[in-house]
Protein backbone atom coordinates (compact mmCIF):
# COMPACT_ATOMS: atom_id res chain seq x y z
CA UNK A 1 0.00 0.00 0.00
CA UNK A 2 1.52 3.34 -1.04
CA UNK A 3 2.09 5.93 1.66
CA UNK A 4 0.46 9.34 1.58
CA UNK A 5 2.45 12.38 2.58
CA UNK A 6 1.60 15.87 3.73
CA UNK A 7 3.70 18.99 3.28
CA UNK A 8 4.55 21.14 6.28
CA UNK A 9 5.49 24.72 5.42
CA UNK A 10 6.61 27.76 7.39
CA UNK A 11 7.69 31.08 5.88
CA UNK A 12 10.22 33.79 6.63
CA UNK A 13 8.96 36.91 4.87
CA UNK A 14 11.26 39.90 4.56
CA UNK A 15 9.57 43.24 3.94
CA UNK A 16 11.42 46.49 3.15
CA UNK A 17 9.72 49.28 5.06
CA UNK A 18 8.64 52.41 3.19
CA UNK A 19 10.66 54.93 5.18
CA UNK A 20 12.42 57.82 3.45
CA UNK A 21 15.74 57.03 5.14
CA UNK A 22 17.57 53.88 6.25
CA UNK A 23 17.22 52.19 9.63
CA UNK A 24 20.43 53.48 11.26
CA UNK A 25 21.49 56.46 9.09
CA UNK A 26 20.05 59.30 7.01
CA UNK A 27 20.71 57.81 3.55
CA UNK A 28 17.86 57.52 1.04
CA UNK A 29 15.98 54.22 0.70
CA UNK A 30 14.78 55.03 -2.87
CA UNK A 31 14.84 52.03 -5.22
CA UNK A 32 17.29 52.32 -8.11
CA UNK A 33 19.91 55.08 -8.17
CA UNK A 34 23.46 54.68 -9.47
CA UNK A 35 25.42 52.04 -7.49
CA UNK A 36 26.78 53.20 -4.12
CA UNK A 37 25.23 56.68 -4.27
CA UNK A 38 22.81 56.17 -1.34
CA UNK A 39 25.57 55.42 1.13
CA UNK A 40 27.53 56.89 4.07
CA UNK A 41 30.11 55.67 6.63
CA UNK A 42 27.36 54.01 8.73
CA UNK A 43 25.73 51.84 6.04
CA UNK A 44 29.07 50.92 4.46
CA UNK A 45 30.40 49.72 7.83
CA UNK A 46 33.26 52.19 8.25
CA UNK A 47 35.20 51.84 11.54
CA UNK A 48 34.10 54.30 14.22
CA UNK A 49 30.70 55.08 12.66
CA UNK A 50 27.71 54.68 14.99
CA UNK A 51 24.11 53.66 14.23
CA UNK A 52 21.14 55.84 15.27
CA UNK A 53 17.72 54.17 15.17
CA UNK A 54 15.04 55.60 12.83
CA UNK A 55 11.83 56.09 14.87
CA UNK A 56 9.61 55.55 11.79
CA UNK A 57 10.93 51.96 11.48
CA UNK A 58 9.71 51.13 15.00
CA UNK A 59 6.31 52.71 14.31
CA UNK A 60 5.81 50.75 11.08
CA UNK A 61 6.92 47.48 12.73
CA UNK A 62 4.47 48.04 15.62
CA UNK A 63 1.67 48.90 13.14
CA UNK A 64 2.23 45.59 11.27
CA UNK A 65 2.36 43.74 14.62
CA UNK A 66 -0.95 45.23 15.76
CA UNK A 67 -2.62 44.43 12.42
CA UNK A 68 -1.46 40.79 12.64
CA UNK A 69 -2.70 40.31 16.21
CA UNK A 70 0.78 40.17 17.76
CA UNK A 71 1.86 40.99 21.31
CA UNK A 72 4.20 43.99 21.17
CA UNK A 73 7.47 43.66 23.10
CA UNK A 74 7.51 47.06 24.81
CA UNK A 75 11.12 46.70 25.89
CA UNK A 76 13.05 45.24 22.95
CA UNK A 77 16.71 45.15 21.96
CA UNK A 78 18.93 44.80 18.90
CA UNK A 79 21.53 42.03 18.46
CA UNK A 80 24.45 41.44 16.15
CA UNK A 81 24.27 38.46 13.81
CA UNK A 82 27.81 37.72 12.70
CA UNK A 83 28.58 36.38 9.25
CA UNK A 84 31.15 37.11 6.59
CA UNK A 85 29.87 37.87 3.13
CA UNK A 86 30.90 40.60 0.63
CA UNK A 87 27.49 42.32 0.64
CA UNK A 88 27.55 42.60 4.45
CA UNK A 89 29.89 45.57 5.07
CA UNK A 90 30.29 45.35 8.86
CA UNK A 91 30.67 41.53 8.82
CA UNK A 92 27.59 41.48 11.03
CA UNK A 93 23.93 42.35 10.57
CA UNK A 94 22.00 44.29 13.20
CA UNK A 95 18.89 42.20 13.90
CA UNK A 96 16.77 41.00 16.85
CA UNK A 97 17.10 37.49 18.26
CA UNK A 98 16.40 37.62 22.00
CA UNK A 99 13.70 40.31 22.18
CA UNK A 100 11.93 40.69 18.82
CA UNK A 101 9.49 43.62 18.61
CA UNK A 102 6.36 41.47 17.93
CA UNK A 103 5.43 37.94 19.01
CA UNK A 104 2.61 35.38 18.93
CA UNK A 105 0.38 36.79 16.18
CA UNK A 106 -1.98 35.19 13.68
CA UNK A 107 -3.74 35.97 10.42
CA UNK A 108 -6.80 34.27 8.95
CA UNK A 109 -6.60 32.84 5.44
CA UNK A 110 -9.24 31.25 3.21
CA UNK A 111 -8.61 28.57 0.58
CA UNK A 112 -11.50 26.93 -1.34
CA UNK A 113 -14.00 28.26 1.19
CA UNK A 114 -12.08 26.82 4.17
CA UNK A 115 -10.80 29.30 6.73
CA UNK A 116 -7.85 28.74 9.06
CA UNK A 117 -5.34 30.71 11.07
CA UNK A 118 -1.63 30.85 10.30
CA UNK A 119 0.26 31.70 13.48
CA UNK A 120 3.09 34.22 13.46
CA UNK A 121 5.99 33.22 15.72
CA UNK A 122 7.60 36.65 15.67
CA UNK A 123 8.31 39.82 13.70
CA UNK A 124 11.72 41.40 14.14
CA UNK A 125 13.42 44.53 12.80
CA UNK A 126 16.75 44.34 10.99
CA UNK A 127 18.87 46.01 8.34
CA UNK A 128 19.12 44.75 4.77
CA UNK A 129 22.44 43.76 3.23
CA UNK A 130 23.91 45.23 0.04
CA UNK A 131 23.56 43.59 -3.34
CA UNK A 132 26.10 41.57 -5.29
CA UNK A 133 26.07 42.20 -9.03
CA UNK A 134 27.69 39.39 -11.02
CA UNK A 135 29.46 40.52 -14.18
CA UNK A 136 29.68 37.59 -16.65
CA UNK A 137 32.13 39.41 -18.95
CA UNK A 138 34.86 39.91 -16.36
CA UNK A 139 33.81 36.86 -14.32
CA UNK A 140 33.78 39.01 -11.20
CA UNK A 141 31.26 40.30 -8.68
CA UNK A 142 30.67 43.94 -7.77
CA UNK A 143 28.96 45.21 -4.62
CA UNK A 144 26.27 47.89 -4.53
CA UNK A 145 25.65 49.13 -0.97
CA UNK A 146 22.58 51.25 -1.81
CA UNK A 147 20.37 48.59 -0.22
CA UNK A 148 22.64 48.12 2.78
CA UNK A 149 20.88 49.47 5.88
CA UNK A 150 17.42 49.65 4.25
CA UNK A 151 14.99 48.80 7.08
CA UNK A 152 13.41 45.36 7.06
CA UNK A 153 10.95 43.47 9.14
CA UNK A 154 11.14 39.69 9.04
CA UNK A 155 7.82 37.95 9.65
CA UNK A 156 8.41 34.38 10.82
CA UNK A 157 5.38 32.08 10.69
CA UNK A 158 4.82 28.83 12.52
CA UNK A 159 4.84 25.72 10.26
CA UNK A 160 1.05 25.91 9.84
CA UNK A 161 0.67 25.79 6.07
CA UNK A 162 0.04 22.54 4.20
CA UNK A 163 -0.05 23.51 0.50
CA UNK A 164 1.17 26.04 -2.05
CA UNK A 165 -2.38 27.48 -2.14
CA UNK A 166 -2.28 28.19 1.61
CA UNK A 167 1.16 29.80 1.27
CA UNK A 168 -0.05 32.13 -1.50
CA UNK A 169 -3.22 33.00 0.48
CA UNK A 170 -1.05 33.84 3.52
CA UNK A 171 1.37 35.96 1.48
CA UNK A 172 -1.47 37.83 -0.25
CA UNK A 173 -3.09 38.50 3.12
CA UNK A 174 0.19 39.84 4.56
CA UNK A 175 0.86 41.92 1.46
CA UNK A 176 -2.57 43.57 1.58
CA UNK A 177 -2.33 44.29 5.33
CA UNK A 178 1.10 45.89 4.87
CA UNK A 179 0.07 47.88 1.78
CA UNK A 180 -3.09 49.17 3.51
CA UNK A 181 -0.93 50.27 6.46
CA UNK A 182 1.41 52.10 4.05
CA UNK A 183 4.30 50.22 5.71
CA UNK A 184 5.69 48.95 2.37
CA UNK A 185 4.72 48.75 -1.31
CA UNK A 186 5.49 44.98 -1.13
CA UNK A 187 6.67 44.80 -4.76
CA UNK A 188 8.12 41.33 -5.18
CA UNK A 189 9.75 42.30 -8.49
CA UNK A 190 11.73 45.08 -6.75
CA UNK A 191 12.61 42.90 -3.78
CA UNK A 192 10.61 44.92 -1.24
CA UNK A 193 8.85 41.67 -0.27
CA UNK A 194 10.79 38.40 -0.30
CA UNK A 195 9.87 35.00 1.03
CA UNK A 196 12.05 32.08 2.12
CA UNK A 197 10.15 28.79 2.28
CA UNK A 198 10.91 26.19 4.96
CA UNK A 199 9.42 22.90 3.83
CA UNK A 200 9.36 19.30 5.01
CA UNK A 201 7.17 16.29 4.26
CA UNK A 202 5.87 13.59 6.59
CA UNK A 203 3.47 10.69 6.41
CA UNK A 204 -0.13 11.72 7.01
CA UNK A 205 -0.88 11.19 10.70
CA UNK A 206 2.75 11.39 11.83
CA UNK A 207 3.37 13.58 14.88
CA UNK A 208 7.00 14.39 14.17
CA UNK A 209 8.12 16.85 11.49
CA UNK A 210 10.37 15.64 8.71
CA UNK A 211 13.76 17.21 7.92
CA UNK A 212 13.20 20.66 6.45
CA UNK A 213 14.96 22.56 3.72
CA UNK A 214 14.91 26.31 3.16
CA UNK A 215 14.41 27.72 -0.31
CA UNK A 216 15.62 31.18 -1.29
CA UNK A 217 15.52 33.40 -4.40
CA UNK A 218 11.73 33.45 -4.73
CA UNK A 219 10.54 36.72 -6.25
CA UNK A 220 7.00 36.01 -7.47
CA UNK A 221 3.97 34.13 -6.20
CA UNK A 222 4.13 31.84 -9.24
CA UNK A 223 7.79 31.00 -8.52
CA UNK A 224 6.93 30.26 -4.88
CA UNK A 225 4.10 27.89 -5.88
CA UNK A 226 6.32 26.10 -8.43
CA UNK A 227 9.22 25.80 -5.96
CA UNK A 228 6.93 24.30 -3.28
CA UNK A 229 5.53 21.65 -5.65
CA UNK A 230 9.02 20.80 -6.91
CA UNK A 231 10.58 20.53 -3.43
CA UNK A 232 7.67 18.43 -2.13
CA UNK A 233 8.17 15.92 -4.98
CA UNK A 234 11.97 15.93 -4.51
CA UNK A 235 11.69 15.10 -0.79
CA UNK A 236 9.05 12.38 -1.33
CA UNK A 237 11.26 10.77 -4.02
CA UNK A 238 14.23 10.75 -1.61
CA UNK A 239 12.19 9.18 1.21
CA UNK A 240 10.59 6.60 -1.12
CA UNK A 241 14.02 5.52 -2.38
CA UNK A 242 15.31 5.09 1.18
CA UNK A 243 17.54 8.18 1.17
CA UNK A 244 17.61 10.95 3.74
CA UNK A 245 16.55 14.55 3.26
CA UNK A 246 19.47 16.82 4.18
CA UNK A 247 18.77 19.99 6.16
CA UNK A 248 20.12 22.67 3.85
CA UNK A 249 19.46 25.96 2.09
CA UNK A 250 18.51 25.56 -1.55
CA UNK A 251 18.35 28.13 -4.33
CA UNK A 252 15.40 28.02 -6.73
CA UNK A 253 16.05 28.65 -10.43
CA UNK A 254 12.67 29.60 -11.86
CA UNK A 255 13.72 29.46 -15.52
CA UNK A 256 14.95 25.85 -15.17
CA UNK A 257 12.26 25.03 -12.56
CA UNK A 258 14.92 23.35 -10.48
CA UNK A 259 16.48 23.92 -7.06
CA UNK A 260 20.06 23.20 -6.05
CA UNK A 261 21.88 23.08 -2.72
CA UNK A 262 23.61 26.29 -1.61
CA UNK A 263 24.85 25.43 1.89
CA UNK A 264 23.98 23.37 4.93
CA UNK A 265 21.45 25.23 7.07
CA UNK A 266 22.97 27.22 9.91
CA UNK A 267 21.57 27.25 13.42
CA UNK A 268 21.38 30.40 15.55
CA UNK A 269 24.59 29.53 17.44
CA UNK A 270 26.56 29.57 14.17
CA UNK A 271 25.90 33.31 13.97
CA UNK A 272 27.36 34.03 17.47
CA UNK A 273 24.59 36.50 18.30
CA UNK A 274 25.20 39.03 21.07
CA UNK A 275 23.41 42.26 22.13
CA UNK A 276 24.47 45.23 19.99
CA UNK A 277 26.63 47.45 22.22
CA UNK A 278 26.04 50.60 20.14
CA UNK A 279 22.24 50.67 20.40
CA UNK A 280 20.16 51.34 23.51
CA UNK A 281 17.04 49.23 24.23
CA UNK A 282 13.81 50.41 22.55
CA UNK A 283 11.17 51.37 25.11
CA UNK A 284 7.63 51.48 23.68
CA UNK A 285 5.38 53.24 26.18
CA UNK A 286 1.64 52.53 26.45
CA UNK A 287 0.97 56.07 25.18
CA UNK A 288 3.18 55.62 22.11
CA UNK A 289 1.55 52.28 21.33
CA UNK A 290 -1.95 53.78 21.63
CA UNK A 291 -0.92 56.64 19.35
CA UNK A 292 0.21 54.11 16.69
CA UNK A 293 -3.00 52.09 17.22
CA UNK A 294 -5.15 55.21 16.77
CA UNK A 295 -3.57 55.80 13.34
CA UNK A 296 -4.31 52.27 12.06
CA UNK A 297 -6.40 52.50 8.86
CA UNK A 298 -9.43 50.41 7.94
CA UNK A 299 -8.03 47.13 6.62
CA UNK A 300 -9.41 45.03 3.78
CA UNK A 301 -11.59 42.67 5.86
CA UNK A 302 -13.32 45.64 7.52
CA UNK A 303 -13.71 47.42 4.17
CA UNK A 304 -15.43 44.42 2.62
CA UNK A 305 -18.06 44.36 5.37
CA UNK A 306 -18.63 48.13 5.13
CA UNK A 307 -18.85 48.17 1.30
CA UNK A 308 -21.54 45.47 1.44
CA UNK A 309 -23.58 47.45 3.96
CA UNK A 310 -23.07 50.94 2.50
CA UNK A 311 -22.74 50.67 -1.24
CA UNK A 312 -25.01 47.83 -2.38
CA UNK A 313 -22.57 46.49 -4.98
CA UNK A 314 -21.96 42.78 -5.80
CA UNK A 315 -19.53 40.69 -3.71
CA UNK A 316 -17.43 40.13 -6.86
CA UNK A 317 -16.92 43.89 -7.25
CA UNK A 318 -16.14 44.27 -3.55
CA UNK A 319 -13.46 41.55 -3.68
CA UNK A 320 -11.70 43.11 -6.66
CA UNK A 321 -11.93 46.73 -5.46
CA UNK A 322 -10.61 45.95 -1.97
CA UNK A 323 -7.86 43.70 -3.33
CA UNK A 324 -5.89 46.87 -4.04
CA UNK A 325 -5.66 49.82 -1.68
CA UNK A 326 -5.23 52.10 -4.70
CA UNK A 327 -8.50 50.94 -6.33
CA UNK A 328 -10.35 51.16 -3.01
CA UNK A 329 -9.07 54.72 -2.49
CA UNK A 330 -10.14 55.83 -6.01
CA UNK A 331 -13.55 54.18 -5.49
CA UNK A 332 -14.19 55.93 -2.16
CA UNK A 333 -12.88 59.33 -3.30
CA UNK A 334 -15.06 59.31 -6.44
CA UNK A 335 -18.14 58.50 -4.33
CA UNK A 336 -17.24 61.30 -1.90
CA UNK A 337 -17.24 63.64 -4.93
CA UNK A 338 -20.84 62.69 -5.69
CA UNK A 339 -20.59 59.76 -8.14
CA UNK A 340 -22.94 56.79 -7.66
CA UNK A 341 -21.15 53.72 -6.16
CA UNK A 342 -22.28 51.25 -8.84
CA UNK A 343 -21.25 53.61 -11.66
CA UNK A 344 -17.77 54.11 -10.13
CA UNK A 345 -17.49 50.36 -9.61
CA UNK A 346 -18.43 49.71 -13.27
CA UNK A 347 -15.80 52.14 -14.56
CA UNK A 348 -13.12 50.55 -12.38
CA UNK A 349 -14.16 46.96 -13.05
CA UNK A 350 -14.61 47.27 -16.82
CA UNK A 351 -12.74 50.14 -18.51
CA UNK A 352 -9.94 50.49 -15.91
CA UNK A 353 -9.28 46.74 -15.81
CA UNK A 354 -9.27 46.56 -19.63
CA UNK A 355 -6.75 49.39 -19.94
CA UNK A 356 -4.59 47.97 -17.12
CA UNK A 357 -4.45 44.65 -18.96
CA UNK A 358 -3.55 46.36 -22.27
CA UNK A 359 -0.80 48.41 -20.59
CA UNK A 360 0.37 45.45 -18.43
CA UNK A 361 0.28 47.46 -15.22
CA UNK A 362 -0.86 46.78 -11.67
CA UNK A 363 -3.42 48.81 -9.76
CA UNK A 364 -0.58 50.32 -7.68
CA UNK A 365 0.74 52.01 -10.83
CA UNK A 366 -2.53 53.79 -11.73
CA UNK A 367 -1.95 57.51 -12.31
CA UNK A 368 -5.45 58.94 -12.80
CA UNK A 369 -7.29 60.78 -10.03
CA UNK A 370 -10.70 59.99 -8.58
CA UNK A 371 -11.64 63.62 -9.28
CA UNK A 372 -11.28 63.15 -13.05
CA UNK A 373 -13.18 59.85 -13.02
CA UNK A 374 -16.02 61.48 -11.05
CA UNK A 375 -16.05 64.36 -13.60
CA UNK A 376 -16.52 61.89 -16.51
CA UNK A 377 -19.38 60.13 -14.69
CA UNK A 378 -21.05 63.51 -14.02
CA UNK A 379 -20.74 64.56 -17.68
CA UNK A 380 -22.47 61.32 -18.76
CA UNK A 381 -25.19 61.77 -16.10
CA UNK A 382 -25.76 65.36 -17.24
CA UNK A 383 -25.84 64.20 -20.90
CA UNK A 384 -22.93 66.53 -21.72
CA UNK A 385 -21.24 63.54 -23.42
CA UNK A 386 -22.49 60.07 -24.33
CA UNK A 387 -21.06 56.70 -23.24
CA UNK A 388 -18.92 56.22 -26.36
CA UNK A 389 -17.26 59.63 -26.00
CA UNK A 390 -16.84 59.01 -22.25
CA UNK A 391 -14.78 55.87 -22.97
CA UNK A 392 -12.60 57.81 -25.44
CA UNK A 393 -12.04 60.59 -22.86
CA UNK A 394 -11.32 58.08 -20.09
CA UNK A 395 -8.54 56.51 -22.17
CA UNK A 396 -6.80 59.92 -22.15
CA UNK A 397 -7.47 60.35 -18.41
CA UNK A 398 -6.12 56.84 -17.74
CA UNK A 399 -2.90 57.53 -19.64
CA UNK A 400 -2.23 61.18 -18.70
CA UNK A 401 -4.78 62.18 -16.03
CA UNK A 402 -5.89 65.15 -18.16
CA UNK A 403 -8.80 67.41 -17.14
CA UNK A 404 -11.73 65.66 -18.90
CA UNK A 405 -13.98 68.74 -19.02
CA UNK A 406 -11.28 70.84 -20.70
CA UNK A 407 -10.53 67.97 -23.12
CA UNK A 408 -14.21 67.62 -24.12
CA UNK A 409 -14.44 71.40 -24.67
CA UNK A 410 -11.20 71.60 -26.70
CA UNK A 411 -12.07 68.68 -28.97
CA UNK A 412 -15.72 69.61 -29.48
CA UNK A 413 -16.99 66.32 -28.06
CA UNK A 414 -20.12 67.60 -26.34
CA UNK A 415 -23.37 65.87 -27.20
CA UNK A 416 -25.50 67.86 -29.65
CA UNK A 417 -28.66 68.65 -27.71
CA UNK A 418 -30.25 70.73 -30.45
CA UNK A 419 -33.33 68.62 -31.24
CA UNK A 420 -34.02 70.46 -34.50
CA UNK A 421 -30.52 69.75 -35.86
CA UNK A 422 -30.74 66.13 -34.73
CA UNK A 423 -34.18 65.64 -36.34
CA UNK A 424 -32.83 67.03 -39.65
CA UNK A 425 -29.99 64.45 -39.64
CA UNK A 426 -32.42 61.64 -38.71
CA UNK A 427 -34.79 62.51 -41.60
CA UNK A 428 -31.82 62.40 -43.96
CA UNK A 429 -30.80 58.95 -42.61
CA UNK A 430 -34.38 57.64 -43.03
CA UNK A 431 -34.44 58.85 -46.63
CA UNK A 432 -31.07 57.22 -47.46
CA UNK A 433 -31.85 53.83 -45.84
CA UNK A 434 -35.19 52.64 -47.31
CA UNK A 435 -34.40 48.93 -46.73
CA UNK A 436 -33.80 49.35 -42.97
CA UNK A 437 -36.96 51.49 -42.75
CA UNK A 438 -39.00 48.83 -44.60
CA UNK A 439 -37.54 46.06 -42.39
CA UNK A 440 -38.43 47.98 -39.22
CA UNK A 441 -41.95 48.69 -40.42
CA UNK A 442 -42.24 45.00 -41.36
CA UNK A 443 -41.67 44.02 -37.73
CA UNK A 444 -37.88 43.59 -37.64
CA UNK A 445 -37.09 45.42 -34.38
CA UNK A 446 -33.32 44.99 -34.88
CA UNK A 447 -33.41 47.18 -38.01
CA UNK A 448 -33.64 50.30 -35.86
CA UNK A 449 -30.12 49.56 -34.59
CA UNK A 450 -28.74 50.13 -38.09
CA UNK A 451 -30.56 53.48 -38.32
CA UNK A 452 -29.29 54.57 -34.89
CA UNK A 453 -25.76 53.59 -36.03
CA UNK A 454 -26.05 55.63 -39.23
CA UNK A 455 -27.32 58.65 -37.28
CA UNK A 456 -24.49 58.42 -34.74
CA UNK A 457 -21.98 58.20 -37.59
CA UNK A 458 -23.49 61.29 -39.24
CA UNK A 459 -23.32 63.10 -35.87
CA UNK A 460 -19.66 62.00 -35.41
CA UNK A 461 -20.71 60.19 -32.23
CA UNK A 462 -21.86 63.46 -30.61
CA UNK A 463 -25.48 62.57 -29.95
CA UNK A 464 -27.36 60.87 -27.15
CA UNK A 465 -28.24 57.37 -28.48
CA UNK A 466 -31.44 57.18 -26.40
CA UNK A 467 -32.57 60.55 -27.83
CA UNK A 468 -31.72 59.35 -31.37
CA UNK A 469 -33.78 56.20 -30.72
CA UNK A 470 -36.74 58.23 -29.45
CA UNK A 471 -36.83 60.63 -32.41
CA UNK A 472 -36.32 57.80 -34.94
CA UNK A 473 -39.30 55.86 -33.56
CA UNK A 474 -41.39 59.03 -33.59
CA UNK A 475 -40.55 59.75 -37.25
CA UNK A 476 -40.99 56.11 -38.35
CA UNK A 477 -44.45 55.87 -36.76
CA UNK A 478 -45.75 58.77 -38.83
Amino acid sequence: MSKTYETVIGLEVHVELATKTKIFCGCSTAFGGAPNTHTCPVCTGMPGSLPVLNKAVVEKAVAVGLATNCTITQNCKFDRKNYFYPDNPQNYQISQLYYPICRNGKVEIEVDGNKKYVRIHEIHMEEDAGKLVHDPYTDSSLVDYNRSGVPLIEIVSEPDMRSAEEVIAYLEKLRLIIQYLGASDCKLNEGSMRADVNLSVREVGAEKFGTRTEMKNLNSFKAIARAIENEKERQIDLIESGEKVIQETRRWDDTKEYSYAMRSKEDAQDYRYFPDPDLVPVMISDEWMEEIRSRQPELRDEKRIRYKEEYDIPDYDIDILTNSKKLADIFEEAIALGAAPKKVSNWLMVETMRLMKEASIDADDLKFSAKNLAAIIKMVDDKVINGTVAKEVFEKVFAEDIDPEAYVEEHGLKTVNDEGALRTVILDVIEKNPKSVADFKGGKEKAIGALVGQTMKAMQGKADPSEVNRILREELSK
